[in-house]
């Protein structure tokens, strides 16, 4: 450990950077779905006439269908590349966005937002597998928290926009407010660079020379880069030694089979512990209720005496910056500080 601190250079790489950011962005969409149809189910439910149990299951369905997209998404990674599974993701995302922009009554808008949520849950897993596997250990806490900087920015943005989209009528309100969520995210896909897919090539193709390559521009130093792709080496079964541009390894025909059995029947001692601590830490983080609260803060705010549906999304607002500021200061002090003292 002190020896790879030693190699690798504690200076964010810019090109890592950048590109972790613009992975990052695809994010942002949960968030400002999020956001967006906090606001929007002030309206929904006036406007389409429909019930308190309906007003529940359209709010809280894109969880259901994320969790379908995010046990996809890792499957699809490996078969496609990280790169054009971004495309898919905001592909799936921006149809989702189409169904309930022009959706006539609460079935189609259900089954948009369905459809979206699969998209959400593409995003969900492969912006911060993206941004872990191009970033180094030193950088790694920075880099692999911009998805969650981005999903804050994004309930800011989608808060914002509820406020805005309030005051005008019903016909735009409905085009706007939802569609207008798929036009940035549309294009992130397409704006990615390749480097993403260098454990892929080196691990699953053999390709050592497009791995050393994209290594040598998201490290700071040769030595990391080399460093970095020795570790690739080794995990591919590759000869450390091995200088050739392509080689065939041994694991070239995996898909990652077995991987569900050795994740959860046969676990080694050190698996079991990092399952134990993931799951440990999302069961927490998530049952304090703080996506209920984030979801519902109109409602909230109108138990505790908010009458006015400006005032209502305006105090939004004031939510959605709060959690954007913290965020990012625990983000930009992770790097700097012991985990288990950060925690």
């Amino acid at each position: 450990m002190e020896e790879r601190k030693g190699i690798e250079n504690e200076k964010i790489n810019k090109y890592a950077c950048a590109s972790a950011i613009v992975a990052s962005m695809i994010s942002i969409i949960f968030g400002y779905e999020t956001g967006v149809m906090s606001g929007a189910l002030i309206f929904i439910k006036e406007d389409l006439k429909i019930t308190e149990s309906q007003v529940e299951v359209l709010g809280g369905i894109i969880n259901f269908c994320a969790l379908i997209g995010a046990l996809s998404a890792g499957r699809t990674s490996d078969y496609i590349g990280r790169r054009y599974t971004i495309c898919l993701a905001s592909a799936i995302f921006f149809s989702g966005s189409l169904l309930m922009g022009f959706a006539p009554n609460f079935a189609l808008l259900l089954t948009g937002r369905c459809v979206a949520g699969i998209g959400v849950g593409f995003a969900l897993v492969i912006a911060p597998v993206y941004s872990v596997e191009i970033s180094a250990a030193s950088t790694r806490g920075i880099l692999a928290s911009l998805p969650e900087i981005g999903i804050s920015l994004g309930i800011l943005f989608g808060y914002i926009s509820s406020y805005f989209f309030g005051k005008i009528t019903l016909a735009h309100r409905l085009e706007g407010n939802v569609c207008d969520r798929s036009r940035p995210f549309s294009r992130v896909g397409f704006r990615h660079s390749w480097n993403a897919r260098v454990t892929k090539m080196a691990r699953m193709q053999g390709r050592l020379k497009d791995a050393k390559t994209v290594l040598s521009k998201v490290s700071n130093t040769e030595a990391e880069a080399e460093s970095r792709l020795q570790d690739i080496r080794l995990a591919a079964g590759v000869d450390p030694d091995c200088n050739d541009d392509h080689v065939i390894t041994p694991n070239q025909n995996t898909s990652g089979q077995g991987v569900w059995k050795e994740l959860l029947l046969r676990p080694t001692p050190q698996v079991r512990w990092m399952l134990l601590a993931a799951l440990g830490i999302h069961f927490f983080e998530h049952a304090t209720g703080i996506e209920a609260v984030i979801l519902y803060s109109p409602r909230i705010f109108k138990k505790a005496g908010i009458e006015s549906k400006n005032k209502l999304l305006l105090a939004t607002i004031g939510v959605g910056i709060t959690k954007t500021v913290f965020i990012s200061v625990s983000s930009f002090l992770i790097d700097k500080t012991e985990d288990e003292n950060f925690c």
